[in-house]
């Protein structure tokens, strides 16, 4: 038996939707993490992007378990000295993109490099349950129904 590798011309990249309405900011960017990389395809190869495009709606709706919505916080340097700057999780999804909090914990899941970079160009945030993309015709994927975990309501 010999192993598969794949190739360009083997590739099927297929559309997802995703709605992150009471979604766990976690278990979302898990799952989108994977399926962006192609981890749930029996043609996975490590080294070919062979992940699909993935739509996330909703994302400003997303949930944080336990205190993370005050506590959690998202540091970047400027560059200068002391240029150590924070922004706590309640700021961010108050604040003007609270898609960038559901961007970050995917890119912090996937492996660092030049592909993962370029399989992070197959992710669209949207806020709202609207998107430009009805011309793909996405399939939806349901992670509420998937477990019962997936979803928190309070």
């Amino acid at each position: 038996m010999k192993t598969f590798s794949a190739k360009p011309s083997n590739i099927q990249k297929d559309w997802v939707v995703i709605d992150a309405e009471g979604i766990v900011l976690g278990r979302l960017a898990a799952i989108v993490a994977a399926r962006l990389r192609g981890k749930h395809k029996v043609t996975f190869t490590p080294h070919m992007d062979c992940g699909d495009n993935i739509i996330v709606i909703n994302a400003d709706k997303v949930k944080l378990t336990g205190r993370k919505y005050d506590n959690k916080i998202y540091y970047w340097h400027t560059g200068y000295p002391g240029g150590i700057k924070d922004r706590t999780a309640k700021q961010l999804l108050e604040g003007k993109h609270p898609e960038r909090v559901v961007e970050a914990a995917v890119r912090r899941m996937m492996p660092g490099g030049p592909l993962s970079r370029k399989q992070l160009k197959n992710l669209r945030i949207y806020n709202g349950s609207e998107h430009n993309h009805e011309a793909q015709t996405p399939t939806v994927l349901n992670l509420a129904e998937a477990n019962d975990k997936n979803a928190r309501s309070a």
